[in-house]
């Protein structure tokens, strides 16, 4: 049975000139999340934005903030023209702003994304009488991985923070998380309880893996943060809350979970405390299993009120909102029921003692494991007060948590798309389950649902899903894909192309059109520690990406003055040349495997030039440059020893994660420096070992090889120093045009069409596919040919 403090108010509107469809349950224990800053101080901060996004034409705007405008719990906004200006008035500063941002869209034909803007003024286009009033299907619409702080947002400055509040308002984003500076926090709570600052020294992690930190993970590794880092990180997050309460955001502050450094053990002797296992690989007790504070330990409370009290003087106040993940990718110690519970209330009952009206906000990523059954789920669900939980059901695109625990027993929830592991930049997405997936959230008997949210790991990549994602906000039901993808391309680049909207057409048909359930899509080969067995995912049809590619370079001289085409021309291209590398690296193996010594070095020729190609593919565009990633660590240090320590944390987080390979290659990226000087050097190594065993007769030895690309290259990398150039080298487009020219015959092979069928035997496929190579000889011999006329042309 519901709550009775939860108003039960199905309803599906469709009044004229106010549209919006919305779930079937209120809960008023929510109503006093709202924004309390003045109107006039809200309409300033959208006055301001649009002047950072329009310039001059920023007169053709005024803007209004009335929160009677629209129905409870919801954010609307209305646009009217009058005198040549239109006029923008919002539920909400950030309502006024997703209200600019749809005129922008629907009658100029403007673009915003992270990969940047299309803003090609058309003159003033008026909006017909009597207006337009939209009102948001829900009452959230969330943003934010718990990992996006560390795999994404780690270096950035005022400025980067700047734009990308800009563009969370621009997208009706009104939950946003704000995790920056915490430890600065969580210093000086923990120094009053009288621990040490070499305490806090072992237990903070080092920048880029502060995420883990913080959930409890591990510890210390990439530190110890110097004092400089904790100071500079508090500053920026109060310009950070300042404007996204300016704009009439609430933001999500963190909570106390339960882990504590080490040290506290030794102030508190008698404290009751469980040391958890290690994770994810790490095992050394200098960075692994950390100490979660006991929830019946009266301590508990008493840190986790210090924490929101010191919080709450430090910020002047909160938006009385906190997430907390005491369970995240760790096992419970305990399966008990009570125990389960006993541990929801204790940290719920901690950020209440330190604001009565705290909601917690928990990512409800943990359900995936399987400890997790019914029961255990509703022990922790049920702790809390309902409707004094909201839940984040993290990948719901994919793997929905609300259907398997009756719209988690009551408890409000935000309907996610994760999307994105480890700031991955492959093509992927699942276009579909996004178009459709709100919709039957909402239609969940007794659904609880109260947002949609956006939580990748990382950003910076596959702007388009980010967009259609987005516009769920007030769509009153699914949209064609097709039309859609044809505006996207129109509004993205401002010059209208049918080849171009074609390729996206087939873009979305196969790398956006993802049904399986595969954890990390894009693990591709190049990326991989070189292996003789390595998981495949494909799993879409290269045939129609190849086709996406041959439109997009067909037009490539008409749209080359757009910066965004540039970036998804190349973009596209990788895409390719990955697959192509998936296609040398197996015939290579096949070879090794046959003991074919002629083939597998003319085979695994062509797989170092393919790297070698893409190198310089990467090294071309602004977006994929590693050079980029590490002048930006170092522009937060302020000494030597800092830009040290920060460009190991740089080159680490995207290449070992962690000293001894712990995740290796989780967070790969395919930049322009990291192929060249970290992928490359990799394959070199192993293509020359299986030269050695195969002359020599002898065996491949994997664990020999792993101990010597760990010594020789992963580890010599993340401490080298070497510079890596911060503009792009060359023009894309004509290098684009030189690759297309060299490759394209290749994807014509019967083989390379067969690579969707081999993949989803995972590890087997190797097997799979050598087999019907076998088969099939003269399939190598032709695509072996086709590659040296054309090297020969060329």
């Amino acid at each position: 049975m519901m709550s009775t403090r939860c108003a039960v108010i199905l309803f599906l509107l469709f009044a004229p000139g106010d549209r919006h469809v919305t779930a079937s349950i209120e809960f008023p224990t929510l109503d006093h999340l709202h924004t309390k800053v003045p109107p006039d101080i809200q309409e300033a901060a959208v006055k301001a934005l649009a002047t950072r996004a329009l310039g001059d034409n920023a007169k053709f705007f005024q803007f209004k903030v009335d929160s009677e405008l629209g129905v409870p719990n919801r954010d609307s906004f209305k646009l009217q023209t009058e005198q040549n200006v239109i006029h923008v008035t919002g539920t909400t500063g950030v309502a006024a702003a997703w209200g600019l941002q749809y005129y922008l869209k629907h009658y100029q034909g403007f673009h915003f994304s992270w990969g940047g803007d299309q803003k090609t003024w058309r003159g003033f286009r008026p909006v017909p009488d009597p207006g337009i009033k939209i009102t948001s299907n829900d009452r959230f619409r969330y943003y934010q991985n718990v990992c996006t702080s560390s795999y994404s947002f780690v270096w950035w400055n005022w400025t980067r923070w700047e734009r990308e509040i800009d563009w969370m308002a621009l997208n009706g984003i009104n939950l946003p998380l704000a995790f920056t500076g915490q430890e600065a926090i969580w210093q000086k709570v923990y120094l009053k309880l009288g621990l040490s600052q070499k305490d806090l020294d072992e237990h903070f992690a080092g920048p880029a893996f502060l995420a883990w930190g913080r959930m409890g993970n591990m510890r210390g590794f990439g530190g110890p943060i110097p004092q400089t880092w904790l100071d500079n990180q508090l500053k920026l997050q109060h310009q950070i809350l300042r404007r996204m309460r300016e704009l009439g955001m609430l933001p999500v502050l963190p909570g106390f979970a339960g882990h504590i450094p080490e040290g506290f053990t030794r102030v508190y002797p008698n404290v009751n405390c469980t040391r958890l296992g290690g994770w994810a690989g790490f095992a050394d007790p200098k960075y692994c299993c950390t100490y979660l504070l006991d929830p019946n330990d009266p301590m508990f409370v008493k840190v986790g009120q210090a924490f929101i009290e010191e919080m709450s003087k430090e910020f002047n106040g909160t938006n009385h909102i906190y997430n907390a993940d005491t369970f995240n990718e760790m096992t419970p110690s305990s399966g008990a029921l009570s125990y389960i519970s006993g541990a929801g209330k204790a940290v719920f009952k901690g950020m209440e003692s330190g604001d009565p009206q705290a909601i917690w906000l928990m990512q409800a990523w943990l359900f995936l494991s399987s400890f997790w059954n019914a029961d255990r789920a509703k022990a922790l669900l049920t702790s809390v007060p309902q409707g004094r939980m909201i839940l984040l059901d993290l990948r719901a695109e994919l793997y929905p948590q609300y259907e398997r625990f009756e719209s988690f027993y009551g408890q409000p929830f935000i309907w996610c798309m994760l999307h994105d592991f480890g700031g991955g930049n492959y093509m992927q997405g699942q276009i579909e389950d996004i178009n459709q997936g709100p919709f039957k959230a909402r239609a969940y008997p007794n659904s609880s649902m109260i947002g949609i949210g956006l939580t990748p790991e990382g950003i910076n990549q596959n702007d388009v899903i980010y967009e259609f994602m987005n516009e769920n906000i007030a769509r009153e039901k699914p949209v064609n894909t097709i039309t859609w993808f044809m505006n996207y391309a129109d509004r993205r680049y401002g010059i209208s192309s049918l080849n171009v909207q074609t390729g996206w057409i087939y873009l979305m048909r196969s790398v956006y059109n993802s049904t399986t359930n595969l954890k990390h899509h894009g693990r591709y080969v190049v990326v991989h520690r070189p292996a003789l067995k390595i998981k495949a995912d494909v799993w879409y049809d290269p045939k129609v990406v190849i086709a996406a590619w041959k439109y997009f370079v067909s037009d490539s001289s008409k749209l080359k003055s757009s910066d965004l085409f540039r970036y998804d021309l190349v973009d596209v291209t990788r895409q390719v040349l990955q697959l192509l590398g998936l296609q040398y690296y197996t015939i290579m193996i096949t070879a090794y495997k046959s003991k074919n010594a002629t083939l597998f070095n003319t085979t695994s020729g062509m797989f170092i030039e393919l790297l070698t190609d893409m190198d310089t593919l990467l090294s071309s565009d602004q977006h994929f440059l590693l050079g980029a990633w590490i002048a930006d660590a170092h522009n937060m240090a302020e000494s030597e020893a800092e830009r040290k320590l920060y460009e190991y944390n740089a080159r680490n987080q995207v290449t070992l994660w962690g000293p001894n390979g712990e995740i290796l290659d989780y967070a790969a990226k395919q930049w322009g420096g990291l192929v060249g000087k970290y992928y490359l050097p990799r394959w070199l190594l192993f293509i020359n070992q299986l030269k050695e065993a195969l002359s020599k007769g002898q065996k491949f030895n994997q664990t020999a090889f792993n101990k010597n690309v760990f010594s020789q290259v992963e580890q010599p990398f993340t401490f080298d120093t070497t510079p890596f150039p911060v503009q792009p080298q060359g023009d894309s487009v004509q290098v684009v045009r030189t690759i297309f020219k060299k490759y394209f015959p290749s994807t014509r092979s019967k083989f390379f069409k067969k690579l969707k069928q081999f993949t989803p035997h995972g590890k087997k496929y190797m097997k799979y596919a050598t087999r019907w190579l076998k088969k099939n000889p003269r399939v190598i011999n032709k695509l072996v040919e086709k590659w040296q006329r054309m090297n020969t042309r060329l």
